[in-house]
């Protein structure tokens, strides 16, 4: 059994996107019950499971037996791919309606695929679109490219998304 003890704002690189969503970096066991108890319905990973100071040993079964759903989109830190992106939007399309959780190691990828989102398939302004991954980190070359990639690419995406 997992005691709750740890407030929501003790989570590594928290933020209250929205009403129904919020990012964070990894969450320990104590933190996604501290979700789960805040009403969170769905938990979504967009980081590896290889590393055990950045992942949990089962997180998909913790999120499960909270009673959330869970979706492991694992994106290389090093190599984002228009995939990964694709599958992410899938999945916060199938869960507009419902409490979403997003995280990964630091909220440093969930910011980025946060302000693509929301450019692509929400049609915010760029500059406002992506202010919350500006407040955790400035992207590296990598990063920087694939965003830059995908929002020049924006036509080709949404037709075929």
């Amino acid at each position: 059994m997992i005691v709750v003890t740890d407030s929501l704002d003790a989570i590594y690189n928290y933020r209250h996107v929205s009403p129904r969503l919020a990012s964070s970096g990894q969450p320990t066991e104590a933190q996604l019950a501290a979700i789960a108890a805040k009403g969170f319905e769905v938990v979504i990973n967009l980081a590896l499971h290889d590393d055990p100071r950045y992942s949990l040993a089962d997180e998909p079964g913790t999120v499960q037996g909270l009673g959330m759903d869970y979706v492991h989109i694992p994106v290389k830190f090093a190599q984002p791919t228009a995939a990964d992106f694709s599958a992410f939007a899938a999945a916060m399309q199938q869960s507009q309606h419902r409490q979403v959780w997003v995280h990964c190691a630091a909220n440093m990828r969930v910011t980025a695929f946060l302000g693509l989102y929301r450019v692509l398939h929400e049609n915010w302004q760029e500059q406002e679109a992506f202010q919350l991954m500006h407040q955790l980190w400035q992207p590296d070359e990598v990063w920087s490219a694939f965003i830059a990639g995908m929002l020049a690419d924006r036509r080709g995406y949404c037709r075929s998304s």
